[in-house]
């Protein structure tokens, strides 16, 4: 029986490392303004998530008119989910935005 390699369980760890390194750079390289960055980054993201929601909602109801109750239900439940999810990360960035100013005046 052959043993292994330990890197090959690094591989499925390799897209967090991705997707986390840049958030990481930002900050260590530019401190409490690249957490502000950060942030309105993700408020602006959270938006943009926000409006594509509705405009697909609006979209929906004027290409295909009026649907009936449970098709109806189901895009206004997929309206609920994304706006959710876009408040979600425009409060996240505002608390980061907030912790930036904050660690910026405080340790500035």
């Amino acid at each position: 029986m052959r043993k292994q390699s330990e890197s090959l369980l690094m591989v499925p760890l390799l897209p967090i490392f991705l997707v986390g390194m840049f958030p990481m750079l930002l900050i260590g390289l530019l401190g409490f303004f690249g957490l502000v960055i950060f942030g309105v980054l993700l408020v602006s993201v959270g938006l943009t998530l926000g409006l594509e929601a509705h405009g697909d909602f609006n979209e929906e109801i004027i290409v295909h008119g009026y649907a009936r109750g449970s098709e109806r239900a189901t895009q206004v439940s997929n309206l609920h989910a994304a706006t959710r999810f876009a408040a979600l990360l425009e409060v996240a960035g505002a608390l980061l935005i907030a912790a930036g100013i904050a660690g910026f005046l405080y340790f500035g």
